[in-house]
């Protein structure tokens, strides 16, 4: 779902990182216009983001497909419904069984009201990883996805992501992939807009989807 001020942050974060930024304008310039749909289906996008772990893109859809295949007018996607799920059902669509339960977690929490999901979106950056990080299979990696592709917040640095990380190296000339102070240290200049940087850079490695990190 595209959001119109979403769309015109993400536009004046381009044309400030140009400013700030000469690599990156140079980047910007050659990609063009980035858009950022976010998955406002905020149960769905966790589920999303645990199966997609350690996965290629392509892989995880199948997967995630599979698994929504379970769900129809008699057994809505619901959170209680999912909790339901045996782990053999949850093996049987291509989950190993870690993550089986952790997206039986997740879903616990939810449907047990443990975790207001609805109430994520008034919360700042800080508090939302806070809130997402006790359920199992959820690091930092997964809420500052979170973060990024159902809240569209815009000054997140995943500082983990592989993709982001083999980008700079590559964009910047690095003679290695770049350690998070590093990471940080770079950033600097990108702030208030480090989503809209890594976007662009994921897109400047020369894919549409991020690559996974390796921990969570």
């Amino acid at each position: 779902m595209l959001n119109s001020q979403l769309e015109q942050d993400l536009r004046d974060g381009a044309e400030y990182l140009k400013t700030a930024d000469p690599i990156l304008a140079d980047l910007i310039q050659a990609v063009g216009p980035i858009h950022l749909p976010l998955d406002t289906d905020y149960f769905s996008a966790l589920i999303g983001a645990i199966i997609a772990q350690q996965l290629s893109g392509r892989a995880s859809e199948r997967i995630r497909a599979r698994f929504m295949d379970l769900f129809d007018l008699h057994r809505p996607f619901t959170p209680a419904n999912v909790a339901a799920l045996s782990d053999e059902t949850l093996r049987g669509v291509g989950l190993s069984a870690q993550k089986a339960s952790y997206i039986q977690d997740l879903a616990t929490r939810v449907a047990e009201e443990s975790l207001d999901l609805a109430a994520l979106a008034s919360m700042d950056d800080e508090e939302v990883i806070s809130r997402l990080l006790p359920v199992k299979g959820i690091g930092v990696w997964t809420a500052q996805m979170f973060l990024i592709f159902s809240l569209g917040r815009l000054d997140v640095l995943p500082t983990e992501d592989l993709g982001l990380r083999t980008a700079v190296q590559k964009v910047y000339g690095l003679p290695h992939l770049p350690k998070k102070d590093d990471l940080v240290d770079l950033a600097g200049p990108w702030r208030p807009y480090c989503t809209v940087a890594t976007l662009y850079l994921w897109r400047g490695l020369g894919t549409n989807e991020q690559e996974q990190a390796r921990d969570f």
